[in-house]
């Protein structure tokens, strides 16, 4: 919102709300999209839309730019605010760097990589759901309650045409960033049981219309009422914005930890499959908890090690938004779909037309950012 106002900032929300919404829909419809198969790996439907050959080398590099780039931003994220809530709940203690702190929010990944699938995280995933619902209400409601900044200003920063167009780019990234579900619903819907009378399609796509809901709760609020409060010069943590009271920012800024600890191993789970099926496969190592031990504790270590070397990784959303998360969550999808009814023959008049304009403006939104 800070860097497009309030028109075009709103419109961009909803525009990237109801895109994701509809591409995730044929995500879901794709997963089982020939009798009897299932496409539970993103990897595995990108290699049915386009070859053998060429489907790994589209979908992969963008799939883990968008699961690695998360795991990274949400180290770092939860480093910082853990250092926030340490700082307001105790004024008296001696500061600590925010390296040390992204170590000590490493540290828990390093025991909870250990958890062998989706399943097994559900609780973890709830909890983080129910944090991010939380925060983000004291978010909102704390910036109405706070009211407008004395120096308030809804109007653009001044700089070079070019900077106010990378600005501009850089907002569309993150607009990408934040439903960036896509990468990983595939390798959530193979955990769902699915029989010809009741397809995994219907708990899936129910599933994430609240899923949705949710997001429309948590960002919509938080987004318009932090730049209502504090204009352009609102951070991308509205929380570290606000001061008081203490003990509940405070709070927020701990919910924030729970939520991307869950959020972590979610996007992790499936790099932690594709490593070690990649480790079995090509140098024969036998599956197990010493496999595990060693691909995943490695795993964290590096996303740990790039969020310590690099703590203004999540400066770089924009990029990552227009390099991978954009393609993800817009265009790819919308390709295997205009491609599965092509091979199947339902690629109708009408909605040849709606998916080519689908593609059109969601090729647009991509290449812009990139």
């Amino acid at each position: 919102m800070a860097y497009l106002g309030w028109g075009p900032g709103t419109m961009v929300l909803v525009a990237s709300w109801c895109l994701t919404l509809n591409t995730m829909w044929q995500m879901i419809q794709l997963h089982e999209c020939i009798p009897g198969t299932r496409f539970d790996r993103y990897i595995d439907l990108g290699r049915h839309a386009f070859g053998e050959k060429l489907g790994p080398w589209i979908v992969l590099p963008q799939q883990l730019i968008v699961q690695v780039g998360c795991d990274i931003v949400y180290m770092v994220t939860g480093g910082k605010c853990l250092k926030k809530f340490m700082e307001i709940a105790c004024t008296s203690c001696k500061p600590i760097k925010l390296s040390y702190w992204m170590v000590m929010f490493g540290g828990i990944h390093f025991f909870l990589a250990q958890l062998p699938n989706f399943n097994s995280v559900a609780g973890v995933s709830l909890a983080a759901a129910v944090m991010s619902i939380s925060y983000s209400t004291i978010a909102w409601v704390g910036c109405l309650s706070h009211g407008r900044a004395a120096d308030v200003t809804y109007g653009y920063k001044q700089s070079s045409p070019a900077g106010s167009m990378f600005r501009v780019f850089n907002a569309l990234g993150q607009s990408s960033f934040a439903f960036a579900g896509h990468a990983v619903l595939l390798e959530i819907q193979a955990t769902i049981p699915s029989t010809p009378e009741r397809p995994s399609t219907v708990p899936m796509w129910k599933g994430v219309m609240v899923a949705y809901f949710v997001k429309a709760l948590c960002y919509f609020p938080v987004a318009m009422m932090g730049y209502w409060a504090f204009g352009q010069a609102v951070q991308d943590n509205v929380l570290l914005d606000l001061q008081r009271p203490a003990w509940l920012i405070a709070s927020a800024n701990l919910m924030v930890v729970v939520n991307v600890i869950g959020s972590y191993q979610v996007y992790a789970m499936p790099v932690f499959d594709m490593l070690e099926r990649m480790m079995v496969k090509k140098w024969n190592f036998s599956q197990g908890l010493p496999l595990r031990l060693v691909v995943r504790s490695a795993y964290v270590a590096f996303t740990l090690f790039v969020g310590v070397t690099f703590p203004f990784f999540g400066d770089l959303l924009g990029f990552f938004g227009g390099f991978g998360f954009a393609p993800t969550s817009f265009f790819v999808s919308l390709k295997k779909f205009s491609n599965f009814l092509k091979q199947s023959n339902h690629l109708t008049y009408s909605s040849h037309i709606i998916t080519s304009i689908f593609s059109i403006w969601s090729l647009i939104f991509c290449s812009s950012q990139a």
